[in-house]
C-alpha cells in the first residue's frame, strides 16, 4: 500500500495506510521494549539496578529515540527519498555520479552504500529470531515446565511467518496493524499505572540524568550504548520501507501513537525497577498482574511475529533495488499488488531468510545471547546513511557546508558511539551479521565488476552499429519477413546474436530493432518517458527502454505502445533473439580467479532475461557465446 509519490494519501485511505504502516513498519521498534530494558542491565555490565543508574539508562533510551529516530529518520532522512523509495541503496543512487561523470568520480560512496545495504540482510536475520524468542521466553514465567519447548516453539513460529510471506506486505499489513494498535495500546497502559504509582520517574526525561551516568560509570556506562541501542534499531528498517506506504502515515503514526507508546512503557519498566529492583530479569512482562501474563505473553508473541516485518519487506526492497541497480543477478520479483508497485515478494531471498532465522534461533538458543549479535550490523548501517545523507544535502538541496556538518557530524556522533558500544559484542555473537554483511557485498561487488568485465570484452572485436547499418546498405543481405528484436546492453555496437544469426542463416528479417533496457537511478520511469525510437537505415530502428530501479520490466508491453513508420509490433510476426554468454574464467587481467569463478556460477543461476523482461518463450531464440573474463 505504498502512496503515489505524487499525491498525498487522505481521508480513509490514509487512514487504511497508517493501519497497515503499523504493522509493518513499526513492528520491530515497537517490540524492542521486550527487551532492550532489561539488557541494559545484563549481568555482563555489572551495573546495579540503583535508581541513580535506572533515571540514567531511561534518559539514554528516551534521548535516543528523539534524536535518532524522531529527528534523524523521521523528521531528516524521511526526506531524503529517490521518488517515494527509501532504503540506502535508494539513497546511495542518489549520490551516485551521472553517466557523463562516470563511476569512478564517487566510487567510494558506492561502495559505501553498497556495504551498508549488505549489513542490513545480517539485521534482518536476527530481528525474527530475537523478537520471536523473547516473547516465546515469557511463558518461562508463567510455568518452568514450557523451556524444553521455547525452542520449538519459536522455530514454528517463524516457518509461518515467512510462508504467509507470498501474500504481500499491503495483505499482511491490513492483518497486522490491528494488532499492533492493540499491542501498543496495552504497553501504554502497563507503563502508565507503573508511572501512576511511581510518578518520580518521569525526571529521567531531564539530559542530565544521562550525563551523570556517564560520569558516574565511565567505560560501563559506554558500553551500556550496546544495549541502549536496541530501542532504535528500527530506524533504518523504517526509512528502507517508505517506498511501501509513503512518508506521511509513517510520520503521523510514529508521532500520534508509536512514540507515545514506547516512552509510556520504558518509564513503567523503569518506574518498576525504582520500586522492585529486584525485577529487573524480566521487567516488561512483571509489569502486568499475574492473571494478564499469559494473555500477555500471546499478544507479545503476535507482535514479535510481525516486527519481523519490518525486516523481511525492508530486504525484499534492497534485493529489487541491487538487481535493478546492476548489483545483483536477476532474481525472482513477483508483486503482489496490482495498485501499489511497492509491495514485492521474493521467493529465494524469502526461505533464504527463513533458513538463517532458524539457525540462529537453534544456534543462539536465547534472546540474551542474540542481543550480543544483535546492533552492530545496524549501528554500522545507520553511520554509512549518515555518510551519504551528507552528500545528499550538500548536492540535492544545496545545504552550506558548516550546516551540513552541523546536522550530519550530530548525528554521526550519535551512530559512532553506538557502533563504537557493540565493538565489543564481536567475540560474542557480533560476528554474525559482520561475516554475512561481507558475504553479501563480496557477491554484489563480484556481480557488478564481472558485469562490468563482461561487457568490456564483449566489445573487443565488436563492429560499430553505424559501420554495420552502411555495409548492409552497400551489400543488403537476403530479406525474410517478420520483425527481429536484438537486445543488447550496449547502444553503440552490433549484437552478436545478429551477427551470428547472419553469419549462419544468411538471412536478415525485414525490419530490425536494436533493443537496449536501461535502469535509471530513480525508482520509477513514467510510460510517457519509457522509451526512445531512432529511425536507421534499411528498415532498422533503435529503441531505448527506461526503467526506474523499483520497475519490473515488461519489454512486450512498452513495444506494442510504439509505432515504426506506421507499423505496431504484433508479438506473432517478431522473434526476440537473446545472446546467451557462457562465462569462462581465465587468467587475463580483471577479477581473482575466485571471483571470475564466483561470478560464472551466480551468471549460472540468474533467472533468465526471457522471463525477467516478460518476453513470450515461444517467440524466443537464444544464441549461445562462450567469453573468457
Amino acid at each position: 500500500m505504498s502512496a503515489s509519490p505524487t499525491a498525498a494519501p487522505r481521508g480513509r485511505y490514509l487512514l487504511l495506510l497508517s493501519l497497515a504502516t503499523l504493522g509493518v513498519v513499526y513492528g520491530d521498534i515497537g517490540t524492542s521494549p521486550l527487551y532492550a530494558l532489561r539488557e541494559c542491565f545484563h549481568r555482563s555490565h555489572g551495573l546495579a539496578p540503583t535508581a541513580d543508574n535506572v533515571l540514567g539508562v531511561l534518559s539514554l533510551i528516551v534521548w535516543a529515540l528523539i534524536i535518532v529516530v524522531s529527528v534523524k529518520y523521521v523528521a531528516f532522512i524521511l526526506r531524503a527519498d529517490n521518488r517515494g523509495e527509501g532504503g540506502v541503496l535508494s539513497l546511495t543512487a542518489l549520490v551516485m555520479p551521472s553517466r557523463s561523470e562516470g563511476p569512478g568520480s564517487r566510487w567510494g560512496l558506492i561502495v559505501l552504500g553498497l556495504f551498508g545495504a549488505a549489513l542490513l540482510y545480517g539485521d534482518g536475520m536476527i530481528t525474527p529470531a530475537i523478537s520471536v524468542l523473547s516473547a516465546v521466553e515469557g511463558l518461562e514465567l508463567a510455568t518452568p515446565a514450557i523451556t524444553p519447548f521455547v525452542i520449538p516453539i519459536t522455530v514454528a513460529i517463524i516457518i509461518a511467518l515467512f510462508v504467509c510471506q507470498q501474500r504481500g506486505t499491503g495483505g499482511i499489513g491490513v492483518v497486522f496493524g490491528p494488532v499492533m494498535l492493540l499491542w501498543f495500546g496495552v504497553i501504554a497502559l502497563l507503563g502508565l499505572i507503573q508511572i501512576w504509582a511511581y510518578p518520580q520517574v518521569l525526571s529521567a526525561i531531564s539530559p542530565h540524568h544521562a550525563v551523570s551516568f556517564f560520569l558516574r560509570n565511565g567505560g560501563t556506562g559506554f558500553l551500556v550504548l550496546g544495549s541502549v541501542v536496541l530501542v532504535v534499531t528500527g530506524g533504518e528498517a523504517l526509512y528502507a520501507d517508505m517506498g511501501h506506504f509513503g512518508t506521511r502515515p509513517i510520520r503521523l503514526v510514529w508521532f500520534c501513537l508509536v512514540l507515545p507508546a514506547l516512552l509510556l512503557n520504558y518509564f513503567g519498566q523503569g518506574a518498576l525497577l525504582l520500586a522492585h529492583p529486584a525485577n529487573v530479569e524480566n521487567p516488561f512482562f512483571l509489569l502486568a498482574p499475574t492473571w494478564a501474563l499469559i494473555p500477555l505473553v500471546l499478544l507479545a508473541t503476535a507482535a514479535t511475529v510481525i516486527a519481523s516485518q519490518a525486516l523481511i519487506s525492508g530486504a525484499f526492497s534492497l534485493s529489487m533495488q541491487a538487481v535493478q541497480l546492476g548489483f545483483s543477478p536477476r532474481l525472482d520479483i513477483e508483486h503482489t499488488s496490482a495498485r501499489e508497485k511497492g509491495q514485492i515478494y521474493l521467493p529465494g531471498v524469502n526461505w533464504i531468510l527463513m533458513l538463517c532465522c532458524i539457525g540462529l534461533v537453534v544456534g543462539f538458543r536465547s534472546s540474551s545471547n542474540l542481543a550480543a549479535a544483535y546492533g552492530i550490523a545496524v549501528t554500522a548501517t545507520m553511520a554509512v546513511t549518515t555518510c551519504l545523507f551528507f552528500f545528499f544535502i550538500r548536492d540535492r538541496w544545496g545545504w552550506p557546508l558548516s550546516l551540513s556538518l552541523l546536522v550530519c557530524g550530530t548525528f554521526l556522533l550519535a551512530d559512532l558511539a553506538f557502533f563504537g558500544a557493540n565493538i565489543v559484542k564481536i567475540a560474542h555473537g557480533g560476528w554474525f551479521p559482520l561475516v554475512i554483511g561481507v558475504i553479501i557485498f563480496t557477491l554484489m561487488a563480484t556481480w557488478k565488476r564481472g558485469r562490468s568485465i563482461l561487457s568490456a570484452r564483449m566489445r573487443e572485436g565488436a563492429m560499430a552499429l553505424d559501420l554495420f547499418t552502411s555495409s548492409i546498405a552497400a551489400s543488403p543481405p537476403h530479406r525474410v519477413p517478420g520483425t527481429a528484436v536484438f537486445m543488447s546492453g550496449n547502444l553503440d555496437i552490433v549484437p552478436s546474436a545478429l551477427l551470428h544469426n547472419l553469419k549462419h542463416n544468411k538471412v536478415l528479417h525485414q525490419r530490425v530493432v536494436f533493443l537496449s533496457v536501461l535502469t535509471e537511478s530513480s525508482p520509477h520511469v513514467p510510460p510517457a518517458e519509457r522509451a526512445d525510437l531512432t529511425p536507421l537505415a534499411g528498415g532498422m530502428y533503435r529503441i531505448v527502454l527506461r526503467y526506474g530501479f523499483m520497475d519490473e520490466p515488461n519489454v512486450p508491453a512498452a513495444l506494442a505502445a510504439l509505432e515504426l513508420d506506421g507499423w505496431r509490433f504484433s508479438m506473432m510476426e517478431t522473434t526476440f533473439f537473446l545472446g546467451r554468454e557462457t562465462v569462462i574464467p581465465s587468467a587475463a587481467p580483471g577479477m581473482a580467479l575466485w571471483r571470475e569463478r564466483l561470478f560464472m556460477l551466480m551468471s549460472r543461476n540468474s533467472r533468465t532475461a526471457t522471463d525477467f523482461f516478460g518476453l513470450p518463450p515461444n517467440r524466443v531464440v537464444e544464441l549461445g557465446l562462450q567469453v573468457e573474463i
